[in-house]
């Protein structure tokens, strides 16, 4: 019967064997194949896609801390504060969205860092000057000074370095917004307002950055001292 070779005895076990291998073979690259596939989902999900493949930078919140990218203060030297940032507990509640800082009528307002005038002009009688700053997302940082006086070279989309003069410090109108001669400065993105003092890097909080000062009367590592 095995000997006939009509393949009816062989063929059952051919089939067997084949289909023994063959699925076993299947399942084993099912296995293999998921988890490739699904490693490669997860890689392309957090931007690591083939090569030539644009990926973009989740868009930033209001909830993203500002980067420290400011490089001065809007009046020099380091200004008193008067009055901090107090974000009120509503959209429309009442609060402060912004710092006061003290100034006398004047003093040069400069831009804390790089960016593009917004907009330059007189709002409720106060001149007022708001800058986008560069490299910050859409909607971009904004930081806005007042009572400021522009010269008319300051406009609408011209581009500012960080510590450019934007204009002078004015006397504002009554009712005057502080006791006292002071710059409102404030930060928002889109419709949200941060606090602006969050931009100043620590040497800038403290007041001048650290430098490296030279140290006399101490011999040179392998000289005797003279």
């Amino acid at each position: 019967m095995r000997a006939s070779g009509d393949g009816t005895g062989g063929a059952v076990p051919g089939r067997g064997a084949g289909a023994g291998a063959g699925a076993g073979a299947g399942r084993a690259w099912g296995g293999v194949g998921w988890r490739v596939g699904e490693g490669v989902g997860r890689g392309r999900g957090v931007g690591v896609g083939p090569p030539g493949e644009a990926t973009e930078p989740p868009a930033p919140t209001p909830d993203d801390p500002p980067p420290r990218l400011a490089r001065v203060w809007p009046v020099a030297p380091r200004p008193p504060v008067l009055r901090g940032w107090a974000p009120p507990a509503t959209p429309y509640g009442a609060g402060h969205r912004g710092v006061d800082l003290g100034a006398p009528p004047g003093s040069p307002v400069r831009a804390v860092a790089a960016g593009r005038v917004a907009f330059a002009g007189r709002v409720a009688g106060r001149g007022v000057v708001s800058v986008d700053l560069a490299g910050t997302g859409d909607p971009p940082l904004r930081t806005t000074y007042e009572p400021v006086s522009a010269p008319a070279s300051v406009k609408k989309g011209t581009v500012v370095a960080a510590g450019a003069v934007l204009g002078t410090m004015e006397v504002p109108p009554a009712p005057a917004h502080c006791p006292v001669s002071c710059l409102h400065w404030g930060l928002r993105r889109g419709d949200a307002y941060l606090n602006p003092l969050a931009l100043l890097p620590p040497w800038l909080l403290r007041g001048s950055p650290s430098r490296l000062l030279p140290v006399l009367g101490v011999p040179l590592p392998g000289r005797p001292a003279s």
